[in-house]
């Protein structure tokens, strides 16, 4: 198959990864929502954080899923930093639901460390990889023009 009947697969496998991911969080808020302890035992911090993960990795399929129904060829690095960093920036509200300590802006340690260059990693992936497909839809799109 050549690129032009089928670009960017990657970008469609991780829509489908991180929708499944997204599917089994909302499952996680109605357990929530009716108490469940192992849930809430996996899930100590704030409920809306676990809302935002699960609404930022619906976005960020969202946005897989258009880049590749767009139908026109990315550079694999792109896709690959899309593909990343849709899952490190979601995981960034998951695992302060998980860990109520790195949702506190006072916290201190290893592990808030950690988390932190985590998120500036994070967000410097995300950004290169749809930065990057943004600036190749302005290009494709004044070429087909």
């Amino acid at each position: 198959m050549n690129s032009l009947s089928n670009p960017n697969p990657l970008l469609l496998k991780g829509a489908g990864c991180w929708l499944l991911v997204a599917l089994v969080m909302a499952w996680c808020l109605v357990g929530l929502h009716f108490e469940l302890a192992p849930l809430q035992a996996l899930f100590p911090g704030k409920p809306a954080r676990l809302l935002q993960a699960h609404l930022d990795f619906l976005l960020m399929s969202a946005l897989l899923l258009g880049f590749y129904g767009a139908r026109f060829p990315l550079p694999a690095i792109a896709c690959w930093a899309m593909v990343i960093g849709a899952f490190t920036n979601s995981s960034l509200f998951l695992l302060m639901a998980m860990f109520p300590v790195l949702d506190d802006p006072a916290a201190t340690g290893v592990a808030v460390a950690v988390f932190k260059l985590y998120t500036f990693a994070s967000i410097v992936t995300t950004s290169f990889g749809f930065g990057r497909a943004a600036w190749a839809a302005v290009r494709h799109a004044a070429q087909s023009a």
